[in-house]
């Protein structure tokens, strides 16, 4: 009896912490513009942030660029945004602080960073880094496109 009594306590666990997180998401048709990975026009540049790690899928956890909110990820959502050229701090919230990466835009470049859940103590944390665009482009195709 004891050990049925474990084992469904174990399930339990597997399925509350295997869960998915789920975000407001963009059109299909959004999506698949973005994922030709064209180079930004004019003055500008484009920036994807996504997220693609097995682990802590019933997590969210919230991305800023220079301070401001873009939105919450899910497990392999992505977001877009055109920045200017110059600095910009990239911030996800983790455990205990934010966890920031600097980037230096310039216009007509696009430019890729993955956010990974890792471990916590009682929480998930997040940790941000730029990626190259071979690797970000591979990984940003099995990704959709949220709000």
């Amino acid at each position: 009896m004891q050990n049925r009594i474990k084992f469904l306590v174990a399930a339990f666990g597997l399925v509350v912490l295997g869960g998915c997180a789920s975000v407001p998401m963009d059109t299909p048709q959004a999506d698949a513009a973005l994922k030709t990975f064209a180079a930004p026009t004019g003055d500008q540049a484009g920036l994807y942030i996504y997220r693609d790690s097995f682990v802590g899928q019933a997590l969210k956890k919230t991305v800023t660029l220079d301070g401001a909110a873009i939105g919450e990820t899910a497990n392999r959502t992505y977001f877009h945004r055109f920045i200017s050229p110059g600095n910009h701090v990239i911030g996800t919230e983790s455990e205990f602080s934010d966890n920031n990466v600097n980037l230096v835009a310039v216009a007509g470049q696009n430019y890729y960073v993955r956010q990974s859940i890792k471990m916590g103590v009682f929480v998930g944390g997040a940790k941000l880094e730029v990626i190259p665009p071979a690797t970000a482009q591979a990984d940003l195709q099995k990704c959709e496109l949220a709000k």
